[in-house]
C-alpha cells in the first residue's frame, strides 16, 4: 500500500471515530491493553477512490463551507457530522452503526477470561441454556474457574421448592422473578420402582436441598437443577418423635442439624461425612414444644428455632455448638406463624384471626426488649378475600432473604402468596401447570426456598 493510501486510510478511522465521539457525547474507552492487541490485518483499510479531507475539529465557518463544496463537486456524497443537539441521528444511519458495533469479528476476538465474569451474571435458565449447547461450552459451566466467579457475584434471587400432598416424587420449582414453574426429576426419588419413596424438602442452604424420606427415614441433599444427589448416613434419632431440620453452607461443604422434642440432637458435617449425636445443655427447658410450621432461619451460622410453652425462639451456634433459649411472647390473636430473615433481622409472618376476620401480619424482633413490633400487614383489598373463610389454615412453604412463600387453605381456598419483605410487597404465585395449586383436591404439603445454583455438589 502506498504511504498516501495509508495515510488516506487512517483519516477515514479517525474520521469515523471522531462520528461515534459526537453521536454518543464521549470518547470510546479502549484501555492500552486492549489497544496493543488488535490485530492490524484485521482492519479493511483499503483505499478510497475518491479521496477527501476530513477536520477533526470543523467548528468554524470556513471549514463547514469548504466541506459542503466538496461534498456536493463529489459523486460519493458524505453526509457532514452533526450533533446531536442541533439533529437527532436516521434511524438507518444508527442501526447501521449498531450493526457495526455488533460485527462478528469482535466476538470471535473475545479473551475467554471474560467468558467466566459474564456467565456467572446471566439470569440461572440463560446459563442452562448456555451449557447445552455443545460440550465445549458445557465445560466451560463446568469449570472451577466458573465456580469461583459464580460464588463471587452477590445472589439476591430466590426460588421455591414445593411437593403436594398427593405426589411427593415429583417437585416443582417457581422462579420469582420470571413467575415461571419449572418440573425436575430428582433421580433418587424417581429411581423407587415400588414409588414407596416420599421425599420431603426440609431444609436447603447454598444451592442444595435436604429431603427426608418418610418411608425409610433417610436423609439425601440434592441440587434439584443439576440432579446430583448424595445419601447420608443412617440418623440414629427416634422418628416416631417429630423433628425439626436446621442446615447452614460454609466455604467447604455444610452441616445439618436434626433437634428432637426431647432434646436429642444430631448434627452431621458434610467433609467428616458422618451424624454426632449429642443433647441440649440443662439449662433448655423441656420438652421442646417445637412450631413444625415455622421455618428454620439461619443467620451467619447461628440457626434459629421457633417453640411454644413457654412461646419463643431457640438457637444454635455451629461454630461454638453454644444452646441459647429466649421468651419472646406472640402478638395476640395469632393462630399460625413463621419466622423469616432479612439481613439480620428476625421477621415473624402469621396468621391474624378473631371472629369473621382474617389478615396475615409481620413483625420484626426488637433486639432491645424482645419483643414484636408489628412492621407491616397483608393489603385490606387481600383480607376482604379471607374474610368468613372458616378453618382458615397459613403454612409457609419456603422462607429465603426475606422471601416468604405461604400457602393458604380453607373448605372454599387454595393458593399460594409470595411476600418480599424487603419490597413489602404481596403476590399471588400463579398456578402450575401440573395442578399443583388452585385445585381443591391438591395443596402444598410442604417446601423450601433455596438460592439456585449450578455449582452446588452435595
Amino acid at each position: 500500500m502506498a504511504e498516501g493510501e495509508a495515510a488516506e486510510a487512517l483519516r477515514r478511522l479517525v474520521g469515523q471515530l471522531q462520528e461515534l465521539c459526537d453521536l454518543y457525547g464521549s470518547p470510546p474507552f479502549f484501555s492500552q491493553d486492549q489497544f496493543h492487541r488488535i490485530d492490524p490485518s484485521s482492519l479493511d483499510l483499503k483505499p478510497d477512490p475518491n479521496p477527501k479531507p476530513y477536520f477533526l475539529n470543523s467548528n468554524s465557518k470556513e471549514k463547514d463551507e469548504s466541506e459542503s463544496e466538496s461534498q456536493s463537486s463529489s459523486p460519493h456524497k458524505r453526509p457532514r457530522t452533526k450533533t446531536p443537539d442541533s439533529i437527532s441521528q436516521p434511524q438507518s444511519q444508527t442501526q447501521e452503526l449498531e450493526s457495526q458495533d455488533l460485527d462478528s469479528r469482535i466476538w470471535t476476538h473475545l479473551l475467554e477470561d471474560l467468558f467466566h465474569p459474564i456467565l456467572a451474571r446471566l439470569p440461572i435458565p440463560s446459563i442452562f441454556r448456555f451449557q447445552s449447547v455443545c460440550s465445549q461450552w458445557r465445560s466451560i459451566v463446568k469449570s472451577e474457574a466458573f465456580n469461583d466467579e459464580f460464588l463471587r457475584v452477590p445472589k439476591s434471587h430466590t426460588w421455591l421448592y414445593t411437593v403436594t400432598h398427593e405426589d411427593s416424587a415429583n417437585g416443582s420449582v417457581y422462579d420469582p422473578v420470571s413467575k415461571k414453574w419449572h418440573h425436575p426429576k430428582i433421580p433418587f426419588l424417581n429411581e423407587d420402582i415400588n414409588g414407596s419413596k416420599m421425599g420431603l424438602p426440609v431444609a436447603s442452604a447454598g444451592g442444595l436441598i435436604c429431603f427426608l424420606d418418610l418411608g425409610k427415614m433417610d436423609f439425601y441433599v440434592s441440587n434439584p437443577l443439576t440432579k446430583n444427589y448424595k445419601k447420608l448416613p443412617n440418623v440414629a434419632l427416634p422418628f416416631w418423635s417429630r423433628v425439626s431440620v436446621g442446615m447452614v453452607g460454609f466455604e467447604k461443604g455444610y452441616k445439618i442439624i436434626c433437634l428432637c422434642c426431647d432434646g436429642k440432637y444430631e448434627v452431621y458435617d458434610s467433609i467428616e461425612n458422618k451424624w454426632i449425636g449429642n443433647s441440649v445443655p440443662a439449662g433448655i427447658e423441656l420438652p421442646l414444644d417445637l412450631n413444625f410450621r415455622s421455618r428454620v432461619i439461619s443467620i451467619g451460622k447461628t440457626l434459629y428455632f421457633m417453640r411454644g410453652q413457654p412461646d419463643g425462639i431457640l438457637t444454635y451456634n455451629f461454630v461454638t455448638g453454644i444452646w441459647k433459649q429466649y421468651t419472646i411472647p406472640l402478638p395476640v390473636h395469632l393462630k399460625d406463624s413463621t419466622l423469616a430473615e432479612l439481613r439480620g433481622r428476625i421477621l415473624l409472618v402469621g396468621l391474624l384471626s378473631k371472629n369473621c376476620a382474617n389478615c396475615v401480619g409481620v413483625w420484626e424482633l426488637q433486639r432491645m426488649t424482645l419483643l414484636w413490633k408489628e412492621v407491616d400487614r397483608m393489603p385490606s383489598e387481600s383480607c376482604l378475600e379471607l374474610y368468613g373463610k372458616k378453618r382458615l389454615q397459613m403454612n409457609c412453604v419456603g422462607s429465603e432473604k426475606g422471601l416468604v412463600f405461604l400457602s393458604l387453605r380453607s373448605e372454599k381456598l387454595n393458593c399460594l402468596v409470595c411476600y418480599d419483605a424487603e419490597e413489602r410487597e404481596w403476590v399471588k404465585v400463579p398456578e402450575c401447570g401440573n395442578g399443583l395449586v388452585g385445585k381443591k383436591g391438591r395443596w402444598v404439603l410442604c417446601g423450601t426456598g433455596f438460592e439456585p445454583s449450578p455449582c452446588a455438589l452435595p
